[in-house]
């Protein structure tokens, strides 16, 4: 015991190593590799092998809901998990077998089998990887490492958009899930050189505050969410996807009927244009939620959409709907370094960590399915212009809620 009390000090009093940080910085750029496969490919994919739309959209459906229902414990396992690396591992190799099974055995049950041990695994794999994140550097260091996660994996989507469309292209769509299973081994390499002794398995968690009445345990489930910070975040990270989720979709959508056969182009622009802004403003965006604080930065991300929204209502020009997409790489940018930045200070001390990203990981799902659903509504009955600015509106109401009700979380000491 004492020996282990020891470990911890070392843990929190040193900086992790550079090949540790640089371990941690490729494994997220092949993770976003891993994950591109499981994107539009597989819609491609399923309609090369002769299936029907229908049975398209059931299978999808059985992976949104599966996903929306694996967060909250995909979160409680990383947190219960000693080893963060394990967990992760496990996922990746779990991704890894579902992309072969896809490729190798395109039939409904096999289908079914990989999208759910897809979801299950990347529920589990989005926590690890913040858990690991948070245990390597510590909370006063989280923000800028946030910020380098967010670069590699902004770059990580670009590289793989590129190279898994050349892939469909020029071999088959079938190859493209060949490719996400060999990314496994890079994924792992790059894992590996996370060393294990450097991740401190209490801090990963958040924390484990000896005054809060928990005998030197998690904070009860009850006690932790009833958290006003907590409610109010994850509500409004709930309105954001409601207004953010159908906006692309709704594009995609629009330019095809508007561009012809330059669709798929403008479309590539509207996907990579976001992941461009990412990686350059990333860096940025760290440094401002220590600076100015948490609650600036994100009223800054949740502003860009009531205006991207009023502007897609209002712009029918394919070149300025590529310009107006960039500013998704700003909300992006602001909901992948700051949202967890703000959870971790909310469970700092509870051992929570994990658990609140699947709290926060299902608000997305459920506002995602909202989005899609309304917005599909409003372009069939009213158009496309009034669906965008349904979607501003939702957008407009999640920044007010923000503003109003969402205090500063970022600690006095950071």
């Amino acid at each position: 015991m004492r020996d282990s009390d020891e470990e911890t000090a070392v843990h929190q009093s040193t900086a992790p190593s550079r090949t540790s940080q640089r371990g941690l910085d490729w494994f997220t750029f092949f993770i976003a590799d891993l994950q591109t496969g499981f994107g539009p490919f597989l819609s491609v994919y399923l309609t090369t092998q002769k299936w029907t739309q229908v049975d398209i959209g059931l299978v999808l459906s059985i992976g949104s809901i599966a996903g929306l229902l694996c967060q909250v414990p995909g979160g409680w396992v990383v947190d219960a998990a000693q080893s963060k690396r394990r967990a992760a591992m496990l996922a990746v190799i779990g991704i890894g077998v579902s992309a072969l099974l896809i490729a190798l055995l395109p039939i409904f049950l096999a289908i079914c089998g990989a999208k759910l041990l897809h979801v299950g695994s990347s529920a589990v794999l989005g926590p690890a990887i913040a858990a690991i994140t948070l245990g390597l550097v510590g909370h006063a260091a989280l923000g800028p490492r946030l910020s380098r996660n967010a670069r590699f994996s902004a770059i990580g989507n670009g590289f793989a958009a590129g190279v898994m469309g050349a892939c469909g292209h020029f071999i088959s769509a079938q190859a493209v899930f060949f490719v996400t299973a060999i990314l496994v081994i890079p994924t792992l390499i790059a894992l590996s050189r996370v060393r294990e002794h450097e991740i401190d398995p209490v801090r990963a968690d958040g924390g484990i505050c000896a005054g809060d009445g928990s005998h030197g345990g998690p904070m009860s489930m009850g006690r932790f969410l009833r958290k006003p910070a907590l409610l109010i975040l994850t509500a409004c990270v709930l309105l954001f996807h409601v207004a953010n989720a159908a906006m692309l979709p709704l594009v995609g959508s629009d330019m095809t009927t508007r561009s012809g056969e330059w669709a798929t182009a403008f479309v590539a622009a509207c996907i990579l244009g976001p992941q461009l802004v990412i990686a350059a403003i990333s860096l940025r965006i760290g440094q401002l939620a220590v600076s100015w604080g948490r609650r600036p930065v994100l009223l800054l991300g949740f502003a860009v959409l009531p205006l991207r929204g009023a502007l897609l209502a209002f712009t029918n020009d394919p070149y300025m709907i590529v310009a107006v997409q960039l500013l998704d790489g700003i909300s992006g940018a602001v909901m992948g370094i700051v949202i967890p930045l703000a959870l971790a200070d909310v469970s700092q001390g509870t051992g929570r960590f994990n658990f609140a990203q699947g709290l926060v990981g299902s608000a997305i799902g459920v506002g995602a399915a909202l989005s899609t659903t309304a917005a599909g509504y409003l372009a069939d009955h009213n158009g496309m212009g009034t669906a965008f600015v349904g979607l501003a509106m939702a957008a407009a109401a999640a920044l007010l809620l923000l503003l109003v009700a969402m205090p500063e979380t970022k600690p006095v000491a950071d």
